[in-house]
């Protein structure tokens, strides 16, 4: 499988179909942390997958557009989002991030765990944050490189793993003028595949957008 491949809405389309559920359905620790503070607005949840981040915002009082490349984890969204009775705050949309533009002009643009090759990363980062409206957050999250278990290595090349300050290089001036609230490693608990604890690293990246 060469790195794009497993970005198409082939691959995801047939991974999402072979089970009933890929995802725990929570939200990211993370972006419980970062966004409570926050007063409600327009968000747009970039990978949304099967739509844990979405339907928490939009109980929070978030409008919110959730976009994927698969349209089967989209409708697992939109269909949560009906039986939660949020279904008048959550849009859905196929998006292919690497050939479709961006919607913008949100109030969050929140992107989790989207292990981007290097080479694309800076460009791809750099659109989402231009979905970011006037007095906007961006948040970024990822798995930072530092203690990445040795079998991350089979799924994913070192490249696709960045510390929180090589994202703010990358972005570079897209970021001009913002206020760069977070960018930092930050630990947490978590298990394997196998159901052994294990702890990892976060690159969680916060920014605002000046008005």
């Amino acid at each position: 499988m060469t790195t794009h491949e497993q970005y198409t809405a082939a691959f995801w389309d047939d991974r999402y179909g072979a089970t009933e559920r890929v995802w725990s359905g929570e939200p990211n620790a993370v972006l419980v942390q970062e966004v409570t503070d926050l007063a409600p607005g327009t968000a747009l949840d970039v990978g949304s997958g099967e739509g844990g981040d979405a339907i928490w915002l939009a109980g929070r009082g978030w409008r919110v557009t959730a976009i994927d490349v698969s349209r089967v984890a989209l409708d697992r969204v939109a269909a949560r989002a009906r039986d939660e009775g949020l279904a008048d705050r959550v849009t859905t949309s196929v998006v292919d991030l690497f050939a479709d533009p961006l919607p913008d002009g949100f109030d969050l643009v929140t992107a989790h765990f989207m292990q981007l090759p290097g080479a694309d990363r800076p460009r791809l980062y750099r659109a989402i944050a231009g979905a970011v409206g006037p007095g906007g957050t961006l948040l970024l999250v990822g798995h930072d490189p530092e203690g990445m278990p040795p079998e991350a290595e089979h799924h994913h090349p070192a490249d696709m793993f960045a510390t929180a300050e090589e994202l703010v290089v990358e972005l570079d001036d897209a970021l001009e003028g913002w206020t760069v609230e977070v960018a930092e490693r930050r630990g947490r608990d978590a298990v394997q595949p196998d159901g052994r604890p294990r702890f990892l690293y976060d690159a969680v990246l916060r920014a605002r957008r000046p008005m």
